[in-house]
Protein backbone atom coordinates (compact mmCIF):
# COMPACT_ATOMS: atom_id res chain seq x y z
CA UNK A 1 0.00 0.00 0.00
CA UNK A 2 1.54 2.98 -1.22
CA UNK A 3 -1.58 5.76 -1.12
CA UNK A 4 -4.95 5.43 0.89
CA UNK A 5 -7.95 8.29 1.07
CA UNK A 6 -10.39 8.77 3.62
CA UNK A 7 -12.94 11.56 4.41
CA UNK A 8 -12.20 13.80 7.63
CA UNK A 9 -14.86 15.70 9.48
CA UNK A 10 -12.98 19.10 10.46
CA UNK A 11 -12.57 17.85 14.27
CA UNK A 12 -10.55 14.50 12.62
CA UNK A 13 -8.53 16.56 10.96
CA UNK A 14 -7.68 19.05 13.58
CA UNK A 15 -6.90 16.32 15.78
CA UNK A 16 -4.41 14.54 12.87
CA UNK A 17 -2.90 17.97 12.38
CA UNK A 18 -1.90 18.15 16.18
CA UNK A 19 -0.43 14.32 16.18
CA UNK A 20 1.73 15.52 13.05
CA UNK A 21 2.89 18.84 13.98
CA UNK A 22 3.60 17.18 17.45
CA UNK A 23 5.84 13.95 15.53
CA UNK A 24 9.15 14.11 12.92
CA UNK A 25 7.01 15.74 10.08
CA UNK A 26 7.36 18.82 8.38
CA UNK A 27 5.27 21.19 6.99
CA UNK A 28 4.52 21.88 3.14
CA UNK A 29 2.60 23.25 0.19
CA UNK A 30 0.10 21.61 -1.27
CA UNK A 31 -2.28 23.48 -3.61
CA UNK A 32 -5.95 23.37 -2.59
CA UNK A 33 -4.61 21.67 0.66
CA UNK A 34 -5.96 22.79 4.25
CA UNK A 35 -2.71 21.31 5.59
CA UNK A 36 0.35 19.27 3.95
CA UNK A 37 2.95 17.50 6.61
CA UNK A 38 5.78 15.48 5.22
CA UNK A 39 8.83 12.88 6.41
CA UNK A 40 10.88 10.57 4.62
CA UNK A 41 8.51 8.14 2.90
CA UNK A 42 5.42 9.89 3.82
CA UNK A 43 3.06 12.56 2.99
CA UNK A 44 -0.16 13.32 4.56
CA UNK A 45 -2.11 15.94 3.04
CA UNK A 46 -5.77 17.15 4.02
CA UNK A 47 -7.53 19.01 1.24
CA UNK A 48 -10.25 21.52 1.43
CA UNK A 49 -12.91 18.85 0.36
CA UNK A 50 -12.46 17.13 2.78
CA UNK A 51 -10.51 14.36 1.64
CA UNK A 52 -6.97 12.65 3.24
CA UNK A 53 -4.24 11.89 1.31
CA UNK A 54 -1.73 9.37 3.03
CA UNK A 55 1.38 8.72 0.21
CA UNK A 56 4.08 6.87 0.49
CA UNK A 57 6.27 3.38 1.59
CA UNK A 58 5.09 3.95 4.64
CA UNK A 59 1.25 4.56 3.99
CA UNK A 60 0.67 1.19 5.30
CA UNK A 61 2.25 1.82 8.81
CA UNK A 62 0.52 4.68 9.17
CA UNK A 63 -3.10 3.89 8.36
CA UNK A 64 -2.68 1.05 10.70
CA UNK A 65 -1.14 2.52 13.68
CA UNK A 66 -1.93 6.36 13.26
CA UNK A 67 -4.99 7.39 11.16
CA UNK A 68 -6.92 4.64 12.03
CA UNK A 69 -6.66 4.45 16.32
CA UNK A 70 -5.94 8.16 17.23
CA UNK A 71 -8.08 9.61 14.18
CA UNK A 72 -10.81 7.62 12.79
CA UNK A 73 -12.20 6.61 15.99
CA UNK A 74 -10.12 4.04 18.24
CA UNK A 75 -11.63 1.33 20.49
CA UNK A 76 -13.04 3.07 23.79
CA UNK A 77 -10.88 1.32 26.40
CA UNK A 78 -14.10 0.22 28.40
CA UNK A 79 -15.05 -2.35 25.77
CA UNK A 80 -10.85 -2.96 25.31
CA UNK A 81 -10.90 -3.36 29.37
CA UNK A 82 -13.51 -5.74 29.29
CA UNK A 83 -11.93 -7.77 26.21
CA UNK A 84 -8.58 -7.71 28.16
CA UNK A 85 -8.83 -8.76 31.42
CA UNK A 86 -5.03 -8.00 31.90
CA UNK A 87 -5.85 -4.59 32.19
CA UNK A 88 -7.83 -4.59 34.77
CA UNK A 89 -5.13 -6.07 36.82
CA UNK A 90 -2.42 -4.33 39.27
CA UNK A 91 -0.06 -3.17 37.26
CA UNK A 92 1.93 -0.47 36.81
CA UNK A 93 2.56 1.53 33.01
CA UNK A 94 5.29 3.58 31.83
CA UNK A 95 5.94 6.12 29.20
CA UNK A 96 7.51 9.38 28.18
CA UNK A 97 7.47 13.05 26.90
CA UNK A 98 9.68 15.20 24.71
CA UNK A 99 11.85 12.57 23.42
CA UNK A 100 11.46 13.89 20.02
CA UNK A 101 10.98 17.51 21.05
CA UNK A 102 14.28 19.72 20.63
CA UNK A 103 13.29 22.15 23.15
CA UNK A 104 12.24 21.22 26.82
CA UNK A 105 12.76 18.57 29.11
CA UNK A 106 12.69 14.42 28.78
CA UNK A 107 9.92 13.48 31.19
CA UNK A 108 8.93 10.02 32.23
CA UNK A 109 5.80 8.91 34.27
CA UNK A 110 4.94 5.90 36.02
CA UNK A 111 1.13 5.12 37.16
CA UNK A 112 -0.26 2.49 39.31
CA UNK A 113 -3.68 1.03 38.52
CA UNK A 114 -5.61 -1.99 39.27
CA UNK A 115 -9.30 -2.60 38.53
CA UNK A 116 -11.03 0.44 40.11
CA UNK A 117 -8.89 2.89 39.23
CA UNK A 118 -9.04 1.44 35.92
CA UNK A 119 -12.29 2.08 34.96
CA UNK A 120 -12.26 5.29 36.75
CA UNK A 121 -9.58 6.42 34.64
CA UNK A 122 -11.49 5.05 31.52
CA UNK A 123 -14.45 6.98 32.63
CA UNK A 124 -12.38 9.97 32.49
CA UNK A 125 -11.70 9.54 28.59
CA UNK A 126 -8.13 8.71 29.15
CA UNK A 127 -6.24 7.83 26.15
CA UNK A 128 -2.76 8.19 24.98
CA UNK A 129 -1.67 11.88 25.34
CA UNK A 130 -0.33 12.11 21.18
CA UNK A 131 -3.94 11.74 20.58
CA UNK A 132 -4.94 14.87 22.32
CA UNK A 133 -4.31 17.71 20.84
CA UNK A 134 -5.41 20.41 23.65
CA UNK A 135 -3.19 21.32 26.39
CA UNK A 136 -5.50 22.30 28.05
CA UNK A 137 -7.78 18.77 27.85
CA UNK A 138 -3.81 17.49 28.69
CA UNK A 139 -3.89 19.62 31.87
CA UNK A 140 -7.65 18.80 32.97
CA UNK A 141 -7.12 14.65 32.50
CA UNK A 142 -4.02 15.00 34.21
CA UNK A 143 -5.72 16.18 37.45
CA UNK A 144 -8.69 13.69 37.21
CA UNK A 145 -5.23 11.16 37.27
CA UNK A 146 -3.52 12.50 40.31
CA UNK A 147 -7.08 13.18 41.93
CA UNK A 148 -8.36 9.12 41.28
CA UNK A 149 -8.40 7.13 44.82
CA UNK A 150 -5.79 4.53 44.58
CA UNK A 151 -3.94 5.56 41.66
CA UNK A 152 -0.29 5.93 42.50
CA UNK A 153 2.53 7.71 40.24
CA UNK A 154 5.79 8.91 39.70
CA UNK A 155 7.28 11.61 37.52
CA UNK A 156 10.92 11.73 36.77
CA UNK A 157 11.38 14.65 34.71
CA UNK A 158 14.94 14.98 33.05
CA UNK A 159 15.95 18.61 32.40
CA UNK A 160 17.96 20.08 29.41
CA UNK A 161 21.44 20.22 31.18
CA UNK A 162 21.30 16.90 33.01
CA UNK A 163 20.11 15.38 29.81
CA UNK A 164 23.14 16.70 28.20
CA UNK A 165 25.31 15.52 30.54
CA UNK A 166 23.66 11.88 30.55
CA UNK A 167 24.11 11.53 26.74
CA UNK A 168 27.61 12.79 26.53
CA UNK A 169 28.27 10.02 29.26
CA UNK A 170 25.77 7.37 27.32
CA UNK A 171 25.92 8.46 24.27
CA UNK A 172 22.48 6.82 23.73
CA UNK A 173 18.66 8.13 23.90
CA UNK A 174 17.74 4.78 24.79
CA UNK A 175 20.05 4.26 27.37
CA UNK A 176 18.64 7.35 29.18
CA UNK A 177 15.35 6.27 28.15
CA UNK A 178 15.80 3.14 30.24
CA UNK A 179 17.54 4.91 32.83
CA UNK A 180 14.20 7.14 33.36
CA UNK A 181 12.03 4.82 33.01
CA UNK A 182 13.75 2.24 35.52
CA UNK A 183 13.70 5.01 37.81
CA UNK A 184 9.69 5.89 37.88
CA UNK A 185 9.45 2.12 38.42
CA UNK A 186 11.64 1.92 41.22
CA UNK A 187 9.80 5.54 42.79
CA UNK A 188 6.57 3.54 42.64
CA UNK A 189 7.81 0.76 44.39
CA UNK A 190 9.22 2.49 47.42
CA UNK A 191 5.57 2.96 47.40
CA UNK A 192 4.25 -0.23 47.53
CA UNK A 193 2.28 -0.07 50.81
CA UNK A 194 0.08 2.02 48.43
CA UNK A 195 0.12 0.20 45.79
CA UNK A 196 -3.14 -2.74 46.68
CA UNK A 197 -3.17 -5.11 46.02
CA UNK A 198 0.50 -5.31 44.59
CA UNK A 199 1.25 -5.05 40.69
CA UNK A 200 2.18 -8.07 39.09
CA UNK A 201 3.74 -6.21 36.16
CA UNK A 202 5.12 -2.86 34.71
CA UNK A 203 4.62 -2.57 30.80
CA UNK A 204 6.61 0.52 28.67
CA UNK A 205 6.76 0.89 25.16
CA UNK A 206 9.42 -1.28 23.25
CA UNK A 207 12.02 1.52 22.16
CA UNK A 208 14.90 -0.19 22.09
CA UNK A 209 16.08 -3.14 20.10
CA UNK A 210 16.82 -5.16 22.51
CA UNK A 211 14.43 -6.00 25.60
CA UNK A 212 17.32 -6.26 28.73
CA UNK A 213 17.80 -2.32 27.92
CA UNK A 214 15.06 -1.12 30.52
CA UNK A 215 16.11 -4.56 32.56
CA UNK A 216 19.95 -3.76 32.90
CA UNK A 217 18.94 -0.34 34.50
CA UNK A 218 16.35 -1.62 37.06
CA UNK A 219 17.72 -2.25 40.78
CA UNK A 220 16.59 -5.13 42.95
CA UNK A 221 13.14 -4.22 43.67
CA UNK A 222 12.58 -3.75 39.97
CA UNK A 223 14.11 -7.18 38.79
CA UNK A 224 11.61 -8.89 41.05
CA UNK A 225 8.96 -7.73 38.94
CA UNK A 226 7.51 -8.66 36.06
CA UNK A 227 8.70 -6.28 32.60
CA UNK A 228 6.09 -6.40 29.70
CA UNK A 229 8.21 -4.10 26.48
CA UNK A 230 5.67 -4.27 23.67
CA UNK A 231 5.16 -2.20 20.76
CA UNK A 232 1.85 0.36 20.69
CA UNK A 233 1.84 0.24 24.69
CA UNK A 234 -0.14 3.38 25.07
CA UNK A 235 -3.10 0.84 24.28
CA UNK A 236 -2.67 0.15 28.00
CA UNK A 237 -4.64 2.67 30.08
CA UNK A 238 -1.92 2.79 32.53
CA UNK A 239 0.69 3.28 29.87
CA UNK A 240 -2.35 5.68 28.58
CA UNK A 241 -2.26 7.71 32.12
CA UNK A 242 2.03 7.71 32.28
CA UNK A 243 1.93 9.23 28.97
CA UNK A 244 -0.65 12.04 30.23
CA UNK A 245 1.46 12.86 33.30
CA UNK A 246 4.56 13.07 31.08
CA UNK A 247 3.10 15.29 28.78
CA UNK A 248 1.47 17.62 30.75
CA UNK A 249 5.07 18.53 33.05
CA UNK A 250 6.69 18.25 29.82
CA UNK A 251 4.52 21.39 28.74
CA UNK A 252 4.79 23.00 32.16
CA UNK A 253 8.58 23.21 31.95
CA UNK A 254 8.63 24.36 28.43
CA UNK A 255 6.09 27.51 29.11
CA UNK A 256 8.97 28.09 32.01
CA UNK A 257 11.67 28.05 29.45
CA UNK A 258 10.00 30.43 26.91
CA UNK A 259 9.27 32.70 29.89
CA UNK A 260 12.84 32.58 31.21
CA UNK A 261 14.57 33.04 28.02
CA UNK A 262 12.02 35.33 26.17
CA UNK A 263 11.10 33.35 23.31
CA UNK A 264 8.59 30.77 21.65
CA UNK A 265 10.20 26.95 21.28
CA UNK A 266 7.88 25.25 19.11
CA UNK A 267 7.06 21.49 19.99
CA UNK A 268 9.36 18.76 18.03
CA UNK A 269 11.93 18.89 15.41
CA UNK A 270 11.10 21.00 12.20
CA UNK A 271 11.57 23.64 9.82
CA UNK A 272 10.23 26.06 12.41
CA UNK A 273 12.24 24.60 15.38
CA UNK A 274 15.59 25.14 13.15
CA UNK A 275 14.34 29.22 13.08
CA UNK A 276 13.57 29.64 16.48
CA UNK A 277 16.89 27.73 17.28
CA UNK A 278 18.62 30.15 15.30
CA UNK A 279 16.74 33.25 17.28
CA UNK A 280 17.55 31.60 20.43
CA UNK A 281 21.31 31.23 19.82
CA UNK A 282 21.60 34.78 18.36
CA UNK A 283 20.16 35.98 21.43
CA UNK A 284 21.31 33.98 24.26
CA UNK A 285 24.75 32.08 23.14
CA UNK A 286 25.31 28.39 22.78
CA UNK A 287 26.28 27.75 26.79
CA UNK A 288 22.85 28.66 27.26
CA UNK A 289 21.25 26.53 24.38
CA UNK A 290 22.28 23.40 26.53
CA UNK A 291 19.60 24.84 29.21
CA UNK A 292 16.54 25.03 26.83
CA UNK A 293 17.14 22.26 23.89
CA UNK A 294 18.70 18.81 23.45
CA UNK A 295 22.17 19.40 21.98
CA UNK A 296 22.72 15.97 19.68
CA UNK A 297 19.54 16.93 17.45
CA UNK A 298 20.51 16.86 13.97
CA UNK A 299 18.76 20.59 14.75
CA UNK A 300 21.97 21.96 16.91
CA UNK A 301 23.65 20.98 13.73
CA UNK A 302 21.69 22.95 11.29
CA UNK A 303 21.43 26.36 13.15
CA UNK A 304 25.18 26.42 13.76
CA UNK A 305 26.65 27.40 10.76
CA UNK A 306 23.80 30.22 10.36
CA UNK A 307 26.23 32.21 13.34
CA UNK A 308 29.57 31.35 11.58
CA UNK A 309 30.21 29.02 14.84
CA UNK A 310 30.53 25.99 12.82
CA UNK A 311 30.03 22.49 13.52
CA UNK A 312 32.26 21.77 16.60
Amino acid sequence: MTSHTAKLSPEQAETLRGILAKRDFEQADVPHSVFSYKRPGLTVTWYKSGKLLVQGKGTKEFVEFTLEPEVLGEAAFADMLDAQPQQLEPHIGVDESGKGDFFGPLVVAGVYVNEPVARALDEQGVKDSKAITSDKKIAALAKGIRDTPGCVYSIVPIGNASYNRLHQKMRNVNKILAWGHARAIENLLGQRHRMEPPPLRAISDQFARSKSTIQSALMEEGRQLELVQMHKAESDIAVAAASILAREVFLQRLKKLEEEFDLDLPKGASSKVDAAGSEFLKKHGMEKLGQAAKLHFRTTQKIQPQLGLGKG
